[in-house]
């Protein structure tokens, strides 16, 4: 029988997938309107979480001790899970600023990154977690 660690993080990966196709469903519409924007930012919150716990769950799955989501990106650098830590970190920064602070300011710019970069890491992520299972 599989291991609970090893479950869990399966199962955590389920839901990542699912907030992942989302995402992917708002990244390829190509005038989003405002509404869809802030739908958009919505599932990128919402993905990055399930990203970085689906990380910490693989992690203590292979026997790592993480607790927070800057330890765990950077276990899951060393680890050869995620390349670009800076970037993740950038990512956690701007998940939490959204979270807490809605301007359409904060909004385009989140958005922004979010095309021209965080898009890319989550998939990656899923990617790499998908030849796992």
């Amino acid at each position: 029988m599989e291991n609970l660690k090893e479950i869990r993080w399966k199962q955590r990966f389920m839901n990542y997938e699912r907030s992942f196709k989302l995402l992917k469903a708002y990244i390829n519409i190509e005038k989003p309107s405002e509404i869809e924007r802030a739908g958009g930012i919505q599932f990128f919150e919402m993905c990055f979480e399930l990203a970085w716990k689906t990380m910490k769950d693989f992690l203590e799955a292979e026997g790592y001790i993480v607790k927070s989501p800057r330890e765990t990106i950077k276990q899951a650098l060393q680890y050869g899970l995620i390349e670009d830590g800076y970037s993740w970190i950038d990512g956690l920064a701007d998940r939490n600023l959204i979270v807490h602070t809605y301007d359409e300011k904060t909004a385009e710019l989140v958005d922004y990154k979010l095309k021209e970069k965080y898009y890319k890491l989550l998939s990656e992520l899923y990617e790499k977690l998908k030849g796992k299972i």
